[in-house]
């Protein structure tokens, strides 16, 4: 088993009350964007969208040392794959329901919506993505600075 699904059973057994299916086929998905060097440092399941009664749209968000991945191989044929470089990240949204939380990623392109996911994970979620965001913009900056 790679590396990605291995972080997501880690979140899923601490975290239980999320909702997710399938996850070793949509790790595939993400393990075969991995670019060399590229390190998985957070991964965890959500329903890609807003609603709290969609249960079927399991995606799997990893955080590597470079980007944040999303992806869902689809139950028949194809998968959905998405990155989010640090240069395309804004702002982080946490909204914590009665059992589940939402989480928005707000890029320079759209709102990523995830649902369902433990409310009590919510903060192990928002620090792994709000510290890397935080240090690669740093980066990013200094590097547009010294040119």
């Amino acid at each position: 088993m790679g590396m990605v699904y291995n972080k997501l059973k880690e979140f899923k057994n601490k975290y239980p009350a999320t909702i997710a299916w399938r996850m070793h086929k949509h790790a595939k998905v993400v393990e075969k964007y991995l670019n060399p060097g590229e390190e998985v440092r957070f991964a965890f399941p959500a329903q890609k969208g807003n609603s709290s009664l969609d249960f079927f749209s399991t995606f799997v968000v990893v955080l590597t040392n470079k980007r944040i991945l999303l992806a869902q191989k689809r139950l028949l044929w194809g998968y959905t794959y998405l990155a989010i470089t640090p240069d395309m990240f804004n702002d982080l949204t946490v909204s914590s329901g009665i059992i589940w939380g939402k989480l928005y990623i707000d890029t320079v392109k759209e709102t990523v919506m995830l649902s369902n996911i433990s409310k009590k994970g919510m903060d192990d979620i928002e620090t792994e993505i709000t510290e890397y965001m935080l240090a690669e913009k740093q980066k990013y900056a200094n590097n547009v600075e010294g040119r």
